[in-house]
């Protein structure tokens, strides 16, 4: 009797499937020569921030979300500089967020491959956790002037189910917003959030987070198409 007892919760406890991944999430952060020194530390420290935020923090923790982070700038120059990281736990996202505020820029003069960076994303999504929803979350300040067109690569993004949204920093280049608008983003509910220099960014790092990771926001403004803010 008792070994069947046993076997029966062992039977119950194999029975009893994994916590689902809500989300897999790739920060893809410029690092192309229109970023100084300054301007890299505002926002490797804003993701950071961005990701310690208390409503974002527990969403990440809530869907045991999957998160990495790289860096992009010309073709051939993109590097995963926090590996994915399954945030099971606020010590986990603790850990993450340093490394995010640790890791080393990798490039600082080369030109801006929007397209190769959405690439090297994507590959990166399909070696990443089996998660309901995959984006690419990309930030720049600038438009692609080298590599494939940003353009180009949105049917094979399509065809996986990635959504891609934007943080746009305004300054280096004229209407910036639009060029992403127009060029970069897609998927259902795939947005453009503007900050008018690099000062805003943390701001509105936050607020791009919270967007893409909250489960009740992201259920209603999914059903809205693109927007931008």
């Amino acid at each position: 009797m008792v070994l069947r007892g046993l076997f029966h919760l062992m039977m119950l406890g194999a029975a009893v499937p994994a916590a689902a991944c809500e989300i897999a999430l790739v920060l893809a952060v410029d690092v192309s020569g229109s970023v100084d020194r300054h301007e890299y530390a505002i926002q490797m420290q804003g993701l950071a921030e961005g990701l310690r935020d208390g409503s974002v923090s527990e969403a990440l923790v809530a869907g045991e979300a999957a998160v990495m982070v790289m860096h992009w700038t010309g073709s051939s120059r993109q590097e995963v500089v926090v590996p994915w990281t399954r945030i099971t736990g606020f010590d986990v996202l603790e850990r993450f967020a340093n490394e995010v505020e640790r890791a080393p820029r990798q490039w600082r003069n080369f030109s801006t491959a929007i397209g190769e960076a959405l690439l090297f994303a994507r590959d990166r999504l399909a070696e990443g956790p089996a998660c309901e929803r995959r984006v690419i979350d990309i930030s720049g300040d600038g438009s692609s002037n080298e590599g494939i067109d940003p353009v180009a690569v949105r049917a094979a993004l399509q065809a996986e189910g990635i959504v891609v949204n934007a943080l746009v920093i305004e300054g280096a280049e004229p209407m910036m917003t639009e060029y992403f608008w127009e060029n970069v983003i897609l998927g259902p509910g795939a947005f453009v959030i503007t900050a008018n220099s690099y000062a805003e960014y943390p701001a509105r790092m936050r607020r791009k987070l919270l967007r893409e990771v909250a489960k009740q926001i992201s259920a209603r403004e999914g059903g809205e198409g693109e927007g931008r803010l």
